[in-house]
């Protein structure tokens, strides 16, 4: 089998092939460190997902959130989440996308987590293009 799951370097520079990596509390990373989910969806109007890897849905809250579903959900909770919004015309400013930061939708679970978009006033904006990586 020539598939490489992770390339370690150790201190002393040597590499080593399919070694097990591991997080900063122990934790076993799967693939290496690689995304274990992303996407890119469309958060006006009827929201949709233009492409995405491991996301099975997203569900429209309310203007500016969403809840973000998982296909094959996450080992735990404490995954990290990276997110970005497109500018939208007519708004001063880039978006702020923020990852459970209001509560209504509960916290992260193993199989899906909310997020906000706040145009710079800090008010709940529904943005044209949301970009969201997931990393656990």
């Amino acid at each position: 089998d020539s598939t490489v799951d992770s390339i370690v370097m150790a201190s002393d520079g040597t590499l080593a092939f399919g070694a097990a990596v591991t997080d900063s509390a122990g934790v076993a990373i799967q693939g290496g460190g690689a995304a274990q989910a992303w996407v890119n969806f469309n958060g006006t109007g009827t929201v949709a997902i233009r492409r995405a890897f491991n996301v099975s849905s997203i569900t429209d809250n309310a203007t500016g959130n969403y809840t973000v579903n998982f296909t094959t959900a996450m080992q735990d909770a404490d995954y990290a989440v990276a997110a970005l919004g497109d500018f939208t015309l007519g708004v001063d400013g880039l978006p702020i996308i923020a990852a459970n930061s209001d509560g209504t939708n509960g916290s992260k679970t193993t199989s899906a987590f909310s997020i906000t978009s706040y145009v710079p006033a800090f008010s709940l904006s529904d943005v044209q293009g949301i970009y969201v990586t997931i990393f656990s």
